[in-house]
């Protein structure tokens, strides 16, 4: 997954998996903070990543959303069970898995075969 929508997915799993929304989530990667407004709930997601200025949004059914992004032109799926998260990305054709524990967020990208870390 490229830099952003791999923070954006984080951001969206930490919102619905501990049920509540900030304006930022932290890229321990990139050093920096990634502003982020919108709503995020268990049946819709539709975000703007300031730092990439697009939107993020899709639908969801019993964990399972259907996301697409703008700035980069494609779907990301995520499904979400309890405090573990999966998916695929349609824009690097690679798959992604990761856990919320608390604030913090571990992302691994088959990709890029990495961990990557977060906090919301």
């Amino acid at each position: 997954m490229k830099t952003n929508p791999r923070a954006e997915v984080a951001y969206i799993a930490g919102a619905i998996i501990l049920s509540k929304k900030g304006s930022t989530v932290y890229d321990y990667s990139q050093r920096k903070h990634i502003h982020i407004s919108g709503s995020v709930d268990q049946n819709r997601v539709n975000i703007y990543d300031y730092d990439q200025s697009c939107h993020i949004s899709g639908n969801g059914n019993n964990g399972k959303y259907n996301l697409y992004h703008y700035g980069n032109s494609h779907h990301i799926q995520l499904t979400i069970d309890g405090k573990k998260f999966k998916g695929y990305d349609y824009g690097t054709s690679s798959h992604f898995s990761g856990r919320v524990n608390g604030k913090s967020i571990s992302l691994y990208d088959y990709g890029e075969s990495s961990y990557f870390s977060y906090s919301v």
